[in-house]
């Protein structure tokens, strides 16, 4: 980072970094243990119940493709704060009993996320060049702490009361007027900096002097398009396929609990300590994909992906046995997404097809992943239990596993 880039010690622009992160998940997660509380204060169905998971996930995808134009236009500190003002206004908005405002707020929130999805790592990259995997680590660990916290409190804040949702809901715009906080003065005190940084562009977003790809001063390096390539499309399946499981998990397996007997506030606990694995298993797993460089992310990424299939398994036959699939089910679903992270860096060649085959990963996956939850719910609604959708889920490892396999392999899209 340049002195005085933003105007801040670096101090302040790690805690810029870790604000941003801990608005990554929570106003999601908290969706899930609440979930029966909306449907029957609004007389929603378990397919539009799922929406308020799914259309964020939309969002996602869409803005992974237009979220790199904004940051090229605006810069990454103007781009954040409008993510985190979108996302504040959208929390608040899918808070309050107007009509049609917790759909409004919803779409909001989805867009903020998902623009500070693709500007966070571009802030990593600029400010922190030589730490990038441990930055990456702490904000990754920070949003599923955040997770983990929303799911444990969202049962105790809802209430008794037919509306208390709204309040579980709508406390995470805390969250989010910190990181404005931060992020305002870094906004302001950076419009008055020329932006040349270790992450090649205007405003860090890998772009040589020319105009293209590649590090500041160096010969500008072009490559095949990732969607041009099969490499790219199997790192993709594998990111939407991981996704689509987890976002599934994230928003149904409170109610799948609750339909084995637990209450409310025990199935609210059991997604904490689901998030809280989480963030073990992913510090485990990045010391295990950097040594597994030599040899490929195959093997992996299928281990990965099983652990959190014999979850499901256990779910189905023994469910009393919970801590074990919770824990399995949280080890194995952020191990796989921070494997499909690496695997962007891992299966390209330089900066600007890494952040050219994120995108298109993250476009393609999470617009999967959105149909996840609208195909589990949509199945409980039909048979009225919880077996089929569950099997159905199990079902989906099987191209997850092949994903990964294929997309793990030792070699790079050229």
């Amino acid at each position: 980072m340049e002195p005085g880039r933003a105007g801040v010690g670096g101090g302040l622009v790690l805690v810029g970094v870790l604000a941003i992160a801990a608005n990554l998940r929570a106003a999601i997660t908290v969706v899930g243990p609440v979930a029966d509380d909306v449907a029957a204060d609004l007389d929603l169905s378990s397919t539009e119940v799922s929406l308020l998971v799914s259309l964020p996930l939309l969002c996602f995808g869409a803005f992974a493709l237009v979220a790199p134009r904004l940051l090229a236009r605006w810069g990454i500190e103007a781009t954040a704060v409008a993510a985190l003002t979108a996302l504040g206004v959208g929390i608040v908005a899918r808070s309050v009993p107007l009509p049609g405002a917790l759909w409004v707020g919803t779409v909001l929130l989805g867009a903020g996320v998902a623009t500070l999805n693709v500007a966070l790592p571009a802030l990593v990259k600029r400010d922190f060049p030589q730490r990038v995997g441990r930055l990456t680590g702490a904000y990754s660990a920070t949003q599923s702490a955040f997770a983990a916290i929303s799911t444990v409190v969202a049962v105790p804040l809802a209430g008794t009361q037919p509306e208390g949702w709204r309040i579980a809901f709508g406390v995470w715009v805390g969250t989010t007027l910190v990181a404005l906080g931060v992020m305002v003065p870094r906004w302001r005190a950076a419009r008055g900096f020329p932006v040349r940084d270790g992450a090649g562009s205007s405003e860090g977003l890998g772009r040589a002097p020319d105009g293209r790809g590649g590090e500041p001063g160096a010969p500008a390096r072009r490559g095949p398009a990732p969607w041009r390539t099969l490499l790219g499309w199997q790192v993709a399946g594998y990111m939407g396929l991981q996704s689509t499981f987890y976002y599934s998990v994230v928003t149904w397996w409170p109610s799948v609990e609750t339909g084995a007997g637990f209450t409310p506030g025990a199935a609210g606990a059991h997604q904490g300590l689901l998030q809280v694995t989480g963030i073990l298993a992913s510090l485990l797993a990045g010391r295990l994909i950097d040594r597994s460089r030599a040899r490929g992310q195959s093997g992996l990424a299928v281990a990965f992906s099983g652990v959190s299939a014999v979850a499901v398994v256990g779910e189905l036959l023994a469910p009393g046995w919970w801590p074990v699939w919770i824990v399995l089910l949280g080890a194995g679903t952020a191990a796989a997404f921070v494997t499909a992270l690496s695997l962007f860096g891992l299966r390209t060649e330089h900066h600007a097809q890494a952040g050219a085959l994120s995108g298109m990963a993250q476009a393609f996956g999470y617009g999967l992943a959105a149909l996840g939850p609208l195909v589990i719910g949509t199945l409980h609604d039909a048979t009225a239990g919880w077996t089929v959708p569950l099997v159905v889920l199990l079902a989906m490892k099987l191209p997850e596993v092949l994903a990964g396999a294929l997309a793990g392999r030792r070699r790079t899209i050229a």
